[in-house]
Order: C-alpha cells, then structure tokens, then sequence
C-alpha cells in the first residue's frame, strides 16, 4: 500500500502541469472575452485581469473538488486562530517588505546592466505600472491572492507532504519564479517564493503569504513616486532603517513560528 507521502498532490510533475492548465485557461478565457469585447467594452488590462479570475477560478474548482479540499482548509490550516495569525503574524512580515525590495531592487539593477531590458519586455513592465486602476488590481490585489492560492495553497502544501522540507520550499519557488516567462521576474519570483514557502511552511496559512506578496507589489508599483536626490546621510539613515526593521521582523518571526511537527507519518 503506497504511503500517504508518495501519493500527496501534487507531484513535481502534476505542478508543472497544474500551472500549464491555469496558463491554457486563461488563455481560451482571454480568446474568448477578445471576441466578445465588442460588448464588453473593456481595455487589455482589465482584459487580463478577468481572464486570470477566470481561469485561476476554473483550475482551482477542479482541484479543489478532486482534492475535497475547502476554501477554509486552503487559506487557513494553522491550529492558530486566523485572526491571531493577522495580528501577531502579519505586523512583523510586514517589516520584512523594505529590506526585501532593497535587496531585489539591487540585484535587478544588476541583471539588467548585464541582460538589458527588451522594447516588448520594457513594455510590459510599464503597461504594468502605469497606475491605472485594472493595472493596480492587478499587481497589488489579484496576483498576490491567485498566486498564493496556488504556489503556496496547493502546489508547496503537497509538495511538503512529498519531499522534505527545503525541497518542497525551493522547489515550488522555482516553479513559481518560471511562471513568470522572463528572467527578471524569475530572480525575483525565486527570491520571494523562497521567503513566502519558508513563511508558509511555519505559519500554514495564506494571511501572512497573501500580505507580504502584496504589500511588496503594491511597493514596486509606488515606489517609483518617492523623491529622487536623497543625501548620502538620507539614503544610510534609511537603509539603516530598512536594516532594524527587517532584522526585528526576522526575529519575531523565528520567535512566533516554530517549526512544524513531522507531517503523516507512515504507520
């Protein structure tokens, strides 16, 4: 009889192609809504936003029936109230958003010297960031909760009843980093579904995933609104800053999350 590890889903290879099936949806949804915007009337953005409700919605009833999985059980499966889980937990990942953006916005600089942008890959970026309020749906509210939902809600959740520990973590940032489909938003996505796995792993829940996936996005989208022309004393008083808070938020978060007892063991 094949233990309850070696049958959990998904598999490394039915997460492949879970998101492949998300990907196929929102692209016949998206076909679909094209040919019918002549009644719609609706631009390329929000276009896209309802297409990836759409399809994201279509993929996760399947699986979630399958899996005879609730909503409740997806966002929330720590023995921890959620609203203990928003309170405690949520505060100090929040401190973690300054220094992550630092972090990534110095290494994207970086890649960008050595692989600069194209025209269609800067067009997107803007497109993305052009303060719009599909655009700003978008970024900040629907790729946060669609995304959480299915890298850390179904994709890391099985994997972590299939491999170990940072197996499961890295192995669904990576593929969660590739479901972008550009190197820039790979380093980031790697980067982020590293930090957002760990933090799910501790936490089981998708409040804290969720907040900390939007509070950064929303802070890549804005942050092009801060002042330029700080003095060298402005800009090492703020990074020192950024350094104190992520530093407490790291080590509330240690002190709070715990590490998780072994998961099914096998009689």
């Amino acid at each position: 009889m094949p233990s309850p590890k070696s049958t959990a889903f998904p598999s490394a290879t039915q997460a492949a192609l879970l998101f492949l099936a998300v990907f196929l949806c929102e692209f016949a949804i998206g076909a679909a809504l094209r040919d019918a915007n002549r009644w719609l009337g609706l631009n390329g953005m929000q276009l896209g936003v309802l297409s990836a409700v759409l399809g994201n919605g279509c993929v996760f009833a399947v699986v979630m029936h399958q899996q005879k999985l609730s909503y409740r059980e997806l966002f929330h499966q720590s023995p921890a109230s959620a609203r203990a889980t928003l309170m405690l937990v949520v505060p100090p990942v929040l401190l973690l958003v300054p220094g992550l953006m630092v972090v990534m916005t110095a290494v994207l600089n970086l890649l960008i010297l050595i692989a600069p942008l194209s025209a269609w890959e800067e067009s997107m970026f803007s497109r993305m960031a052009d303060g719009s309020v599909a655009a700003t749906l978008a970024v900040c509210l629907m790729a946060p909760l669609l995304e959480e939902m299915l890298f850390r809600g179904i994709v890391l959740r099985g994997f972590l009843l299939r491999y170990s520990r940072w197996q499961a973590i890295v192995g669904s940032a990576l593929l969660f980093g590739a479901a972008h489909l550009n190197i820039y938003q790979f380093v980031v996505g790697l980067v982020m579904g590293t930090v957002l796995g760990w933090l799910y792993e501790r936490s089981r829940s998708l409040i804290p995933c969720i907040a900390l996936h939007a509070a950064y996005n929303s802070g890549t989208i804005f942050i092009g609104d801060w002042p330029d022309g700080s003095s060298t004393a402005d800009t090492a008083w703020a990074l020192l800053l950024v350094f104190i808070a992520g530093l407490c938020g790291v080590l509330a978060l240690r002190r709070m999350l715990v590490v998780p007892v072994a998961r099914n063991p096998v009689p």
